[in-house]
């Protein structure tokens, strides 16, 4: 029987009613998951099988969190309030203004920043939200780098915009080149998404890249969405957040962030929006009007969450001993190096085996029992190719021993299949 998502991503072109509702989303594909299924499924692996395609983190979740919940369990009964309680937007503005060096209280936690749940959904709605129906009488582009988390290019369908994918690739430092868009072109950019660490290659903007692409975005006035969700994965230095570049303007900015890799509660669902007032003011109105609110007793979790960094710095560690493990093991194979932050490897197959990353993802399942994402369905198809094709992307959420297991099977793969198959 075919997976439900399979099925509803054929009803989208095959449904002959398709040209009676909204077909804004046609055009996009079917996600990254449903492509691996189609790869995979029906192909027997050989090994135990290691699902490394999901960056679910697998590591405890701090113990306090089921307490709090339970402790304030009586106001599942009540409705809260749209941009989340008093309290936890407190707790976030004030480990904003910790984590970022901004100075006591720089962000007005009524003013400054609203709870979402989680931030796929925010990102999403914020691009639908605040791209202009036009730019300079034009249809308004949305600037997305690639590859690129999913739902940017949902949020530019949704917007009526025109989604441009901004190519980031090892020769830019796996970051959208910021010289190569045209005065035309940032003319017509209404919003502009950007990840640091990125997913997937785990590339940090520094300082100076933040400041020009703020700057690049208020000269034309354009909201730049700064996806921040991999902040506090990092293996060396802190990554420099948007916010400390802002130099405390946040006229443009929207910084998004949650609890899910952080504090390893991808399931609580509590994340927020933080930065311009007047577009923070227009987010609360949105949710206001038809969002869905977080529950009281996970605003009161997410508070103590953020209130606390001995699991966060417990967390990282468990990090940064499998990336470790990973710099010994991989050396300088597959053009790899230990990234800024973030959970993935990104491999590049074509140089360590001579093939795609669809191919290697093939291969990797059946001789290894290893599933992994195709870099190519992260990404999308360019004037000048797609920026994944010659890569893989692995998640490195599981246990030591597991991680351990998984990257021996990735390192001994003999290369010959690959001639052999030709």
């Amino acid at each position: 029987m075919a997976h439900p998502l399979t099925k509803a991503a054929a009803l989208v072109t095959d449904n002959p009613r398709a040209s009676k509702v909204n077909d804004r989303f046609a055009a996009l594909p079917a996600s990254a998951f449903v492509r691996l299924r189609a790869l995979l499924d029906g192909r027997p692996a050989a090994m135990a099988a290691i699902d490394m395609t999901i960056g679910e983190p697998r590591h405890p979740f701090p113990p306090f969190v089921t307490d709090v919940l339970a402790e304030n369990s009586a106001d599942y009964g009540r409705y809260p309030p749209p941009g989340g309680s008093d309290d936890l937007r407190a707790a976030i503005a004030d480990w904003l203004g910790w984590r970022y060096d901004l100075g006591a209280r720089a962000l007005d936690p009524d003013a400054n920043v609203v709870v979402v749940n989680g931030t796929r959904e925010a990102l999403f709605n914020s691009c639908m939200a605040l791209c202009p129906l036009e730019k300079g009488r034009k249809q308004p582009i949305v600037a997305i780098p690639n590859p690129f988390y999913q739902c940017y290019a949902a949020g530019a369908a949704a917007a009526g915009a025109e989604a441009l994918f901004w190519n980031a690739t090892a020769e830019t430092g796996h970051l959208p080149d910021l010289a190569a868009l045209s005065q035309e072109t940032w003319d017509r950019i209404a919003v502009v998404f950007m990840c640091s660490p990125a997913n997937p290659q785990g590339a940090a903007a520094d300082r100076a890249y933040w400041s020009k692409l703020l700057e690049l975005c208020r000269t034309h006035n354009a909201v730049l969405l700064a996806d921040e969700c991999y902040s506090e994965l990092y293996y060396d230095a802190p990554p420099t957040g948007v916010l400390e570049a802002a130099g405390g303007d946040f006229t443009n900015l929207l910084v998004f962030n949650s609890l899910s890799k952080r504090s390893n509660l991808a399931g609580l669902r509590c994340g927020f929006i933080a930065g311009d007032p007047d577009l923070i003011a227009r987010m609360w109105k949105l949710r206001s009007l038809g969002g869905a609110p977080v529950p009281l007793p996970v605003c009161a979790a997410g508070a103590a969450a953020y209130r606390d960094e001995t699991h966060v710095i417990a967390n990282r560690a468990l990090y940064a001993e499998k990336f470790t493990h990973a710099e010994a093991k991989l050396g300088n194979r597959f053009g790899w190096r230990k990234p800024g932050g973030g959970m993935f490897l990104w491999l590049n197959s074509q140089i360590e085996w001579g093939v795609n990353g669809a191919r290697a993802a093939q291969a990797l399942w059946d001789l290894a029992g290893l599933r992994v994402l195709p870099g190519q369905y992260l990404a999308r198809e360019t004037e000048s190719g797609n920026p994944g094709t010659d890569y893989i992307r692995i998640a490195m959420v599981h246990d030591m021993a597991t991680t351990e297991d998984a990257l021996l099977r990735l390192t001994s793969l003999d290369p010959s299949v690959f001639t052999k198959a030709r």
